[in-house]
């Protein structure tokens, strides 16, 4: 007899649909799996086979083939062990009813329990667009499921739970649950701002940078705060919405980086991977690409700690994210695009010693190991990287003082009237912050006025800017502008902006 059952495949963020089709035969004892099935999938074989028996239920000892449609496209993980039972059950007439409105997710353990499965969000937001509405998921994942409305979430705890509930001896009731999301919730934030000691001009461009999406590189001796300033940086962003919480939690269940409490990512990302971190991990790939550090970071921050012992292959491998905002990986069988709509934040050491300028600490690098560890960082990165600041050491005075400076909370409420402003602005685009603006936003809304263009002018022929650091000095400049809630843009605007970018501009 033939049996078919829904299920579905992440590829990518996106799911697509599968077909679980099974077919029990007479003739030689046998359990095969056809349509591209990775080692994890063969091996549901044994798992899919004690489920049954563990539960109390009867495995065909005939022929059986499983067949996983389209044939055509690779299939991954263990997901499928549910729905190849479910098909197998039918198909030996053990279950009797018509599931060709349902889809069904799910891993066996051997006992016959289900456990959690990864990608849950992408797979119910692909039933909802495929006018399927029922949906059998893990126990544990359906509140992760049920963020997608108008779906029938069924919470299943075990192979013989559904057993019972597909021939009505005892009827699992659809999970219900209101979601609650505050977008004032309170964040686990590192260290408030009001704590750190001195680096007021840092804070300063912090802020401006929060204010407008804008990436920033910190430079500066050891031990001078440059780490501890870039945690604290999400403590001063815009509060999460929800439209961007969905985002980011559809990235994580694909990832199965969610917290088992919580099936909504209620907080920006704070994404900070060590320098030994492979290419594939830091933008996303593998044989069936999955997202990297890049994408994780999606609407929060990505900070590069030591920049410069990054490796240079995936360091340049930046460039694109941070112009389009997306990444994409292309293999034989296709490509694949992921969001990566996040903030730079980077921190590096002057030089191998780390004490090149410093005022205390004599500087023990030849000129050519300061020239050499330095042009580890290619000229087109730097170029977008809109603020360029210096961290120094911090003077025992403010650091055993007992005045605290600004808090989270007041710089915060800066930074959200800058960034309602710029909602304000392009409301009639596509775009969200200034750092987002093209040449014709540019154009529009960043007009100098004549004093100004005399100081850029002065400023690219002094500092040998290309015409992507101009665009970037107009953006930033746009951003402090809005901070003072000012319509024009401002000579001194303008000089703060110009003292951002790095003086050895070539």
């Amino acid at each position: 007899m033939l049996a078919q059952v829904n299920s579905a495949a992440v590829i990518g963020l996106d799911g697509e649909l599968i077909r679980v089709e099974v077919d029990i035969s007479s003739g030689q004892v046998n359990f095969l799996i056809v349509g591209l099935p990775d080692t994890s999938i063969q091996e549901s074989r044994e798992r899919v086979r004690a489920a049954i028996k563990n539960s109390g239920l009867t495995f065909p000892l005939k022929r059986v083939t499983v067949n996983l449609a389209p044939a055509d496209l690779r299939k991954e993980g263990p997901a499928y062990d549910l729905p190849i039972a479910v098909a197998l059950l039918i198909a030996s007439e053990q279950v009797s009813c018509d599931l060709s409105d349902a889809l069904i997710i799910g891993e066996l353990s051997l006992d016959g329990s289900v456990r959690h499965t990864s990608g849950v969000l992408s797979l119910a937001t692909l039933a909802r667009e495929q006018g399927i509405k029922t949906l059998f998921v893990p126990a544990s994942d359906a509140p992760e499921a049920a963020l997608i409305p108008d779906l029938d979430i069924y919470p299943i705890e075990s192979l013989f739970a559904l057993y019972a509930h597909l021939n009505g001896m005892q009827p699992i009731a659809p999970y219900r649950e209101i979601l609650e999301f505050d977008p004032n919730d309170s964040a686990p934030y590192a260290v408030d701002y009001s704590e750190i000691r001195g680096q007021e001009h840092v804070k300063r461009a912090l802020e401006v940078a929060a204010s407008g999406q804008h990436n920033i590189l910190m430079q500066g001796p050891p031990g001078a705060g440059k780490t501890l300033l870039a945690r604290s940086l999400p403590s001063i962003l815009p509060q999460i919405t929800l439209d961007e919480a969905l985002e980011i939690t559809r990235i994580y269940s694909v990832s199965d980086l969610l917290e088992n409490n919580s099936p909504l990512m209620r907080y920006r990302p704070f994404r900070a991977p060590h320098h030994t971190i492979s290419h594939a991990g830091l933008v996303g790939g593998g044989r069936i690409p999955h997202p990297g550090e890049i994408s994780l970071a999606h609407r929060g921050v990505l900070f590069l700690d030591e920049l410069p012992e990054f490796d240079a292959r995936s360091l340049e491998s930046l460039r694109q994210p941070l112009e389009d905002k997306v990444v994409t990986i292309s293999r034989v069988n296709g490509s694949l695009t992921f969001p990566a709509n996040f903030q730079l934040v980077a921190a590096m050491n002057p030089c191998l010693c780390g004490y090149h300028g410093d005022p205390v600490k004599e500087c023990t690098c030849t000129s050519t190991q300061i020239m050499r560890y330095q042009k580890r960082i290619s000229g087109p990165l730097l170029d977008r990287i809109d603020i360029h600041i210096t961290v120094p050491r911090v003077e025992f005075e403010k650091l055993s003082g007992n005045r605290l400076g600004e808090p989270s909370s007041v710089i915060r409420a800066r930074v959200e009237r800058a960034r309602a402003i710029q909602r304000e602005r392009f409301k009639a685009t596509s775009l969200q912050v200034n750092a987002d603006m093209g040449p014709a936003e540019v154009r529009q809304f960043c007009e100098l006025e004549e004093a100004g263009k005399q100081l850029m002018r002065a400023a690219m022929k002094q500092m040998n800017m290309s015409a992507r650091a101009f665009h970037r000095i107009l953006k930033l400049a746009r951003t402090i502008a809005d901070l003072d809630e000012c319509e024009r843009i401002e000579t001194h605007h303008l000089a703060e902006a110009v003292q951002y970018r790095p003086r050895n501009q070539e």
